[in-house]
Parts: structure tokens; C-alpha cells; sequence
């Protein structure tokens, strides 16, 4: 099955019946296995036992801008390419997105605490990707305020790709701008800097996190379009009432 033929919702539909409880089966035995290795990783000399926050807050800080950059994409194929399904991956595609930077914020926060004597701190990384969160809710609202779901698809399409301009401010902030986070020590030129004990564990979290993130997009999006569709057969209905 082409990309093209999964542009037919019904072949979609199919598609997504068949491989969501694999999906969700992979993700609870990753979810699992990366929960255990997390749990057996050693304290940091420094941080003691509070680094082990970094197995949920690295991963959803991760998957905060995998999700823009999805939505972008799909942003293209609303705007571009015209594909069908294009707008309703982005719209099933936003609340989780929105999740995972919460997450993200709020694991930050109590990782700070200790770290930082702070919980928030008005730094560039910090302050973009609160922006960020601020701009997913802003696009969920978009959504449920225009009726016409084109309409909203385009204007929802627009505000996706001005927003994806913040998602190299975040990833480049702690080397533009003084910050309290550091730098990269997994994703970077040379290879990772971090001690196996805790790279293993953090990769097996982040791969986790990523079928949860495919697992929820896909029953969502499975959602959207049966909703349009109920959307629609309401609507034939009343017109024919009216007539």
C-alpha cells in the first residue's frame, strides 16, 4: 500500500485497524523495559538520584518539537500538495504535541528545583519552548473557532509553518544565548558525551516515547475522520429534513 492509496480514508481506516494494537503492544513492553533500565541506572555524582528525571523530560522535550515538525509537514500537504488527509493528521496531531510539551515544562521544572534553586527561570530555552506550548494551544483553538473545517485547515496550515521558525530557536538557544541548560550530549557532532549507564536507558525512553507518540497520532487521526464522517451524514440529514 502506496502513500497514495493511503489517501483514501476507508484504506486508511484499514490500515490504522490493523496496526494499532501492534502499535500500542510495542509501546507498553518499550515503555516498560525503558521504565526498568531507568530505574536501574546509577545516581550522578552531582545530581544524585533527581538525574533520572532526564528518562521522561529529555524524551518529551524531544517529541515537543518532533510533533511541530510533523505538523509542518502535513501543513505542506494541506497548503501544497492538497493531500486529503493532510489536515487531519495536523489536527489529531496538536493535543498530543501540547501533552508532550507540558510534560516537558513541568518535568523541567521539578529537574530545576534542585539543580537550579528555581523552578522557571525566564532563559531562552525555557521561554521558547513555553512559546511553544502557547502556540499548540493557540492552533487547537483555531480549530474548534472556525466551522468550515477547509477554512480552518488553511488558517491552521499558515500558523503551523510561521510557527516552525521557533523550533531552531529551541534546539539552538543554549548555544546562541547564555542559558542554565547545557549542551547537546546526545544529538552532536563526535557523538554522544553521556556514559552508557544513562544513554541506553534515556534511547530506549526516547524510542518509547515515539511509538507512543505514532500510536496516539494514528487512533486520533482514525477518530477525526469517522467524526467528520458522522459530521457529515448529520449535516445530509438535517437537509433533507429542512427540504
Amino acid at each position: 500500500m502506496s502513500l497514495i492509496d493511503l489517501a483514501n480514508p476507508t484504506r486508511f481506516l484499514a490500515l490504522a485497524t490493523r496496526v494499532l494494537p501492534w502499535l500500542a503492544a510495542a509501546t507498553a513492553i518499550l515503555l516498560a523495559v525503558g521504565l526498568y533500565l531507568s530505574a536501574l541506572a546509577p545516581d550522578d555524582y552531582q545530581q544524585g538520584a533527581t538525574v533520572k528525571i532526564m528518562f521522561i523530560h529529555v524524551p518529551n522535550a524531544w517529541l515537543s518539537m518532533f510533533v511541530w515538525g510533523v505538523m509542518s509537514i502535513a501543513a505542506l500537504g494541506t497548503l501544497v500538495w492538497r493531500h486529503p488527509l493532510a489536515d487531519v493528521a495536523a489536527k489529531a496531531a496538536a493535543p498530543i504535541g501540547a501533552a508532550f510539551t507540558f510534560l516537558a515544562l513541568v518535568t523541567g521544572s521539578l529537574w530545576g528545583r534542585p539543580m537550579w534553586g528555581t523552578y522557571w527561570e525566564w532563559d531562552a530555552r525555557l521561554t521558547s519552548v513555553l512559546i511553544l506550548f502557547l502556540m499548540y494551544l493557540g492552533l487547537m483553538a483555531l480549530w474548534r473557532a472556525v466551522d468550515d473545517p477547509s477554512r480552518a485547515a488553511r488558517a491552521a496550515a499558515v500558523l503551523t509553518l510561521v510557527g516552525a521558525i521557533n523550533i531552531p530557536i529551541i534546539k539552538f538557544s543554549v548555544e546562541w544565548w547564555n542559558t542554565l541548560h547545557q549542551g547537546a550530549s546526545v544529538i552532536r557532532a563526535g557523538g554522544p558525551t553521556m556514559d552508557r549507564a544513562f544513554l541506553i536507558p534515556l534511547l530506549v525512553m526516547a524510542i518509547a516515547f515515539s511509538l507512543l507518540f505514532v500510536t496516539l497520532h494514528l487512533a486520533a487521526m482514525r477518530n477525526e475522520i469517522l467524526r467528520r464522517r458522522i459530521r457529515t451524514l448529520q449535516m445530509m440529514q438535517a437537509s433533507r429534513q429542512g427540504v
